[in-house]
């Protein structure tokens, strides 16, 4: 909560005290403003409690507080809500303070260090439009842990160790038979292959496809997947390079989203751990055999529903991916003092993760002060509310929705923007992307319309560019200008709006923080920016003749601007020169 808001809940407190009630206070942005800026919703409870008419206790409180310098009138609504007015004092104060340290209305001293995973592309396959959503709500989220004060540790977790590593080299094998890789004395020598991500990109879903269709090739390379993962000299040195060419490609298109990662780490990286895990499941007598299989079983008395056991070798020996992901909880764990850990997946991978968690905390490889957690997201459609497919009905590249995009972008570039036109228009582009996905609530379905998302007007990351460009540049005029302004010290009913809308900033974070879903910064963002338009629209900044009124405009302008910046860092969007 706002620091401001915090101090006056604290003194109603101690008000509610003196009239025999121990209580925590909350107040909240009102439901109705043209009542008042802020509400009181506790006096109904109270007065059931203790026997009393609601809005005779609610009179109580108002005789009390009606004088704090903060409010400038406390009226009771309906059988016992308080309405809040503040005093401009309050609210040109803490304008003010924001513009004296922004930070105020973010950093929430959450002491924790959170682990993300996020990200999660398979080596070998094309990153499609359905990987975009994890590795951009997990940057996202990223920051915002960030911003409310915790120490953060992200890791791509690459999938490239699975078995479509098997069929991806059986199709390398059976294009190319006397590859040196295939060769029995094998040895580690350089081999004379030239594998480019378009060859990956082409070669990847003919291999899966075939390995779907004929359970004789699915055999083959599930043999040699298992080999693999027990180093086979060719079939591990084909897998390096195989891994050095994608993870390239799948880095760049990530810098050009925004998104990090301190860790490039993968399921091999955890199978490095597999050995000792075992060791440790052994002793404490929780691995079972299941027709040819190593299980852990991860079912409780309350479930309502089916548990399947959480396998760990399958028959034919492989790791399993349940295997590698206990695994990498082992390793984060060993190597890290962690609080929470965070997985950022399509939430159709929800009993896959409580598999995991379950068999984490059953065996004590997590301790339970330890908090796991699962953020499922959505599916991303088409406007048509279909999966994006290609003209061939493949799913679409990411790389190719980028482009779609750049390209409506930049044809609505206007021509004054000449310098570097391009590269503006690609980071409008991505900012477009970006918000769209993150606007919906983290777990829903929705659709992304091209149009709709790149314009100008409405609820898109294009329009929150141009906004906040726009009061950069009458800042900047205002500086070319000689233009000096020190403070707010004047506010008429539109700033009022917006100054409140402030206040409310530091309860949204932290219940976006809560949820792990960044729709209501986003929502807050074209709030307050839509506010700030329509005081734009109606008011002279930089020719108002009167020092005071120019002044408070323009420290309003910098506290929005400056607030627009920080918001838009968090969901990973960059504003460009120009628009």
């Amino acid at each position: 909560m706002n620091y401001k808001i915090a101090i006056l809940e604290d003194k109603i407190k101690e008000s509610l005290k003196s009239l025999g009630y121990e209580t925590d206070v909350t107040i909240i942005p009102s439901a109705r403003p043209d009542l008042g800026d802020y509400q009181y919703n506790g006096i109904m409870p109270l007065a059931k409690k203790s026997g009393l008419n609601p809005q005779e206790l609610a009179q109580k409180l108002v005789d009390l507080i009606k004088d704090y310098p903060e409010i400038k009138e406390a009226a009771i609504a309906g059988p016992g809500f308080i309405n809040l007015t503040f005093t401009d004092d309050f609210l040109i104060d803490f304008l003010n303070d924001s513009l004296t340290n922004i930070n105020i209305n973010y950093n929430q001293d959450i002491n924790k260090t959170i682990f993300l995973d996020y990200g999660g592309p398979n080596v070998a396959k094309v990153l499609h439009v359905g990987h975009l959503r994890s590795a951009n709500i997990g940057e996202a989220l990223k920051r915002l842990a960030q911003s409310v004060g915790c120490q953060t540790i992200s890791d791509v977790h690459l999938g490239d160790w699975g078995r479509p590593m098997g069929m991806v080299i059986l199709e390398i094998k059976t294009r190319y038979p006397d590859l040196a890789y295939f060769k029995e004395d094998y040895n580690g020598e350089d081999v004379d292959f030239k594998l480019t991500n378009e060859d990956l990109i082409e070669l990847y879903p003919i291999a899966t496809t075939k390995a779907k269709e004929n359970e004789s090739i699915m055999a083959e390379a599930r043999q040699i997947n298992y080999e693999l993962q027990n180093k086979h000299k060719g079939y591990f040195a084909l897998w390096q390079k195989i891994v050095e060419v994608s993870v390239n490609e799948v880095k760049k298109l990530y810098q050009d989203l925004n998104i990090s990662f301190d860790l490039w780490e993968g399921e091999y990286t955890s199978s490095a751990y597999i050995d000792e895990l075992l060791d440790y499941l052994y002793a404490k007598n929780l691995l079972k055999d299941s027709e040819g299989a190593k299980i852990i079983e991860v079912k409780e008395e309350t479930d309502n529903k089916e548990m399947p056991p959480l396998i760990m070798f399958k028959s034919n020996g492989a790791i399993s991916y349940e295997a590698t992901d206990l695994a990498a909880l082992w390793e984060r764990v060993h190597k890290y003092k962690l609080d929470e850990i965070w997985y950022m997946t399509d939430k159709r991978q929800e009993l896959h993760f409580t598999q995991v968690f379950r068999a984490a905390y059953k065996s004590s490889i997590v301790s339970p002060d330890t908090k796991l957690i699962f953020n499922g997201y959505g599916t991303m459609n088409g406007a048509d509310g279909k999966p994006f497919k290609t003209r061939d009905g493949g799913v679409m590249p990411l790389a190719d929705l980028i482009t779609k995009v750049y390209q409506v972008c930049l044809n609505r570039l206007g021509d004054n923007v000449q310098e570097n036109r391009e590269q503006i228009a690609k980071t409008i582009a991505i900012a477009a992307i970006k918000y769209a996905d993150l606007l919906p609530f983290r777990n829903t379905d929705y659709n992304f319309d091209i149009d709709k998302f790149t314009d100008l007007n409405g609820k898109t990351g294009t329009y929150l560019l141009y906004s906040t460009i726009r009061m950069r540049s009458l800042l900047n005029k205002a500086l070319k200008q000689n233009i000096t302004f020190n403070n707010l010290t004047y506010l008429n009913s539109e700033m009022r709006k917006i100054i409140i809308a402030m206040l409310d900033l530091k309860r949204i974070i932290k219940r976006s923080f809560d949820a792990c879903s960044l729709n209501e910064i986003c929502e807050y963002l074209y709030k307050i920016t839509n506010l700030y338009n329509n005081f734009y629209a109606s008011t002279k900044v930089l020719s108002e003749p009167d020092f005071e009124k120019r002044s408070s405009y323009l420290s309003l302008t910098k506290a929005i601007y400056e607030n627009n910046c920080q918001l838009l860092t968090i969901l990973g969007i960059n504003i460009p020169e120009k628009m």
